[in-house]
């Protein structure tokens, strides 16, 4: 779905009637549409223009030549960029070719066919030496408990488990990249967010 630059500037307009400040409707912005959403300057000029008593949401008529910025050259310029980067952001791209947000999104959707996409995550990159010995302890398990004909697991009521970490890792949505027309989705590891971790578990058992 394609939100027009008068779609956002109703969005920013039902905020300052809530009395928002434009610091929380830049957040909410940013929450919901992430690098589409309008700047932190078009935000504080449209408070400021709806503060002077501004209620049409549309341009103001402009005289001077069309914009001519969705072209063969800055389409392929895009797509060197998005090939080069995966991440490549909507601002980035603005600051590179110094052309707006509108038709950046037409040339990435409507003329490159990409979207951005979080890649597959999978829990471990097993090694080969690890691949063997992750096999022999599913056995063992499977052995001790008869092939889950011994129930002593299931005296466990409730049980929780948590990692102490030393830092964050990329989140999901900070991982997204995009994705051309026909392309396979990209896979990432899981990874951990410190090798300094600690984990605590908990279990609670009937007292028997």
């Amino acid at each position: 779905m394609e939100i027009s630059r008068e779609n956002f500037r109703a969005m920013i307009f039902y905020d300052y009637k809530c009395n928002l400040i434009p610091k929380q409707c830049i957040d909410r912005l940013h929450l919901a549409f992430g690098d589409e959403a309008p700047s932190n300057r078009t935000v504080y000029n449209w408070f400021a223009e709806f503060q002077r008593g501004r209620t049409f949401l549309c341009d103001e008529f402009r005289e001077g030549r069309p914009s001519m910025t969705i072209v063969a050259t800055n389409v392929n310029a895009v797509r060197e960029m998005i090939e080069r980067d995966r991440h490549t952001t909507y601002r980035e791209i603005q600051a590179s070719l110094g052309i707006d947000m509108k038709a950046i999104h037409t040339i990435l959707h409507d003329h490159l066919s990409v979207r951005k996409l979080c890649s597959c995550w999978f829990p471990h990159n097993l090694t080969e030496a690890q691949k063997p010995a992750r096999i022999k302890w599913s056995k063992e398990m499977l052995k001790k408990f008869n092939r889950a004909r011994v129930n002593l697991v299931y005296n466990i009521i409730t049980g929780d488990e948590i990692w102490i970490y030393s830092y964050e890792p990329e989140s999901k949505q900070q991982s997204t990249v995009w994705v051309f027309q026909n392309e396979p989705k990209s896979t990432k590891v899981v990874r951990s967010r410190s090798a300094a971790k600690q984990m605590i578990v908990s279990s609670v058992i009937p007292n028997t």
